[in-house]
């Protein structure tokens, strides 16, 4: 998948969170562990969010694509974040996954996809 798309499934997924109330904290959050595509705010709650966009789904969907050791590096990445932004520490965080897929012009959200 070329960034390109990449970035319009991005843009795709931020639209719908936001329509759902979110608020937009930070985009593809880098560091050395990975990259965390959208972070959000949902009341009082920290969101991590990983969005996969699937062209067709004849190999599954695509929140199933956010194997293991996906979830691994997110977890890693999401404990980078805290440690740079200490005001989150406390407060409640979770994982979400956002599954666009081409074939069918679907959005699935998965809320508190994974974690520890």
């Amino acid at each position: 998948m070329s960034r390109e798309t990449g970035n319009r499934a991005e843009d795709q997924a931020l639209g719908y969170l936001q329509a759902q109330g979110l608020r937009l904290l930070e985009r593809n959050y880098s560091c050395r562990q990975g990259e965390i595509d959208l972070i959000m705010q949902q009341g009082q709650t920290l969101v991590f969010i990983e969005v996969r966009y699937r062209r067709s789904s004849r190999y599954g969907s695509p929140l199933e694509s956010v194997d293991p050791r996906k979830q691994a590096r997110l977890l890693h990445s999401a404990r980078h974040y805290l440690l740079c932004h200490p005001h989150w520490q406390d407060r409640p965080c979770r994982f979400d996954v956002v599954g666009i897929s081409g074939d069918q012009g679907t959005i699935q959200w998965l809320t508190n996809a994974f974690g520890e």
